[in-house]
């Protein structure tokens, strides 16, 4: 499928596969690790000045979430200008307004350099409130947003058949395909004479006086500097509790009446519902997106695309669902990304993570902020989004939120496992947590009866996965680390997979 799911997102046709493997007795200056916009606009980045880098991703170029993303560019985030001067004051919340525009030039710049041919365009955004509630959460973010100097005006219509209460214009947004994007800026950083390397699990490294050391599934890469752009770092750190795992979903669909809206939209439920159009094979088609929740926290994932096929059908003249998925996002406890030197590192390990709703316009960012950082030391925006800021105080309340649901995964699956006598209580096409002969496991049975038997403890953390029926993959509700039906990583941070039951017992039921 080239990405961490069942289903097939409308953007994957275009995955592309770089082989280019490694001479292991190489010195790179940077191995960047993730082959999605985050590491590939940081390894093209450093690779055109000169630098030697190699790109190491664990299945194919754009895998995870830039292959599952609905590729907004926003320079308005899900954390408001409002709340951003609450927590960080407004000199900083100014800086992060500039940071948006930042990114989004950044993207213009590289698919004009390149003639990238990635369907981008500049839109305007329609940001709409459909209820009271909503009318005070608009106005609030309005006045955020004058405060830092962010134009947002308000508007009496909207390019969208939503009854609403109060709206605003956002201008010079923009949107892309979000793989035809990367494949081409990859190819910019091969021309460059960078080196990709897929297949390749980064399993740790050590730091030392000199670089680091990588330990892959193809063996050691040395590097002066190594970048983690992987969501979270394998291992434990400090991140893994100040960054919690998200699913959302998004359906592309055909519209009988040919209305199709000419900008992109955005409600304020929470979770919030978002639009654009994008043209795929010739066709027009509307996505949706929304119906977020925490990784592992849904007994019913496919519900999520019913929900939201039903919502979009009240309000458009829906014609064909022609595709659905769902991806993975990163919240922060205090609402920013965090991007720079690893917590855990002496200073030659960077790590980009966090980003809410808006990866594509912060992986963007990432490139810029650790570019700065491994040339020059310093940046504008390194301090905003230092991985080593976290305070109580900006994010105390929603850090305990988030880890007090991380800590009752660790304890409540090791007791409140499903207890059932045999394997042959799972029907054709379930999948349960079961007990075995005093043992768990993760099983799932095809519509064959084929039997697949992983043990169900994610080797991550030790949580116990939860199985994700849109998606047929074994979900870790702690740090978001997914796995196939045979157990292989969808997800990190886990770098390895479940454990498959002897092959004694594996098979078909009785």
């Amino acid at each position: 499928m080239f990405r961490d799911g069942a289903r097939k997102s409308m953007w994957q046709a275009e995955a592309k596969r770089f082989e280019n493997l490694p001479t292991q007795d190489q010195l790179f200056d940077v191995a960047i690790v993730g082959g999605g916009i985050t590491g590939v606009s940081t390894a093209y980045r450093l690779q055109l000045i000169g630098l030697k880098c190699i790109l190491l991703e664990a299945n194919n170029i754009g895998f995870g979430t830039t292959g599952g993303t609905t590729a907004h560019l926003n320079d308005f985030f899900d954390t408001t200008y409002k709340e951003a001067i609450s927590k960080f004051g407004l000199e900083n919340a100014k800086l992060l307004a500039q940071a948006g525009k930042e990114a989004i030039n950044i993207v213009h710049s590289n698919v004009f350099r390149h003639a990238i041919n990635c369907d981008f365009e500049y839109k305007n955004a329609h940001l709409f409130a459909v209820d009271d509630d909503q009318v005070k959460q608009l106005d609030d973010i309005v006045d955020g947003a004058n405060q830092v100097g962010y134009e947002m005006n308000y508007i009496d219509q909207i390019d969208f058949p939503i009854p609403f209460k109060k709206a605003v214009l956002i201008p010079k947004q923009a949107q892309f395909h979000p793989l035809k994007y990367i494949k081409g800026l990859t190819e910019a950083y091969i021309q460059a004479g960078g080196m990709v390397v897929e297949n390749c699990m980064v399993e740790s490294h050590v730091e030392e006086h000199a670089g680091v050391v990588l330990k892959t599934s193809l063996g050691d890469i040395n590097a002066k500097h190594a970048v983690y752009a992987t969501h979270t770092p394998p291992g434990i750190s400090i991140l893994h509790f100040t960054t919690a795992p998200y699913r959302s979903y998004a359906i592309a669909f055909s519209l009988k009446n040919e209305n199709y809206p000419n900008t992109l939209g955005y409600d304020l439920y929470d979770p919030y519902h978002y639009y654009r159009t994008h043209e795929i094979d010739g066709k027009q088609l509307l996505i949706a997106g929304g119906e977020d929740h925490k990784t592992g926290h849904s007994e019913d994932t496919g519900s999520c695309f019913a929900e939201l096929e039903n919502y979009c059908r009240s309000h458009f003249d829906v014609d064909t669902v022609e595709y659905a998925w769902s991806s993975q996002y990163f919240e922060p406890a205090d609402g920013l990304p965090s991007i720079g030197v690893l917590p855990s590192s002496d200073g030659r390990i960077f790590v980009a993570t966090g980003f809410r709703g808006n990866g594509m316009t912060f992986g963007t960012l990432s490139s810029a902020i650790i570019y700065d950082l491994i040339i020059d030391g310093e940046n504008p925006y390194a301090k905003l989004f230092n991985p080593k800021r976290f305070k109580p105080t900006a994010g105390f309340t929603s850090f305990v939120k988030e880890n007090a649901t991380v800590v009752s995964d660790f304890i409540k699956d090791k007791i409140s496992i499903e207890r059932i006598q045999s394997l042959a209580e799972i029907n054709e096409g379930e999948a349960k947590v079961v007990k075995y002969e005093g043992d768990s496991y993760a099983i799932y049975a095809e519509q064959n009866g084929q039997l697949h038997v992983l043990k169900s403890t994610c080797p991550h953390a030790k949580c116990e996965v939860r199985w994700n029926n849109a998606e047929l993959s074994w979900d870790c509700p702690c740090h978001g680390s997914r796995f196939n039906i045979n157990g292989r990583i969808l997800t990190g941070p886990a770098t390895s997979g479940l454990e498959k039951l002897n092959e004694e017992l594996q098979g078909k039921k009785n």
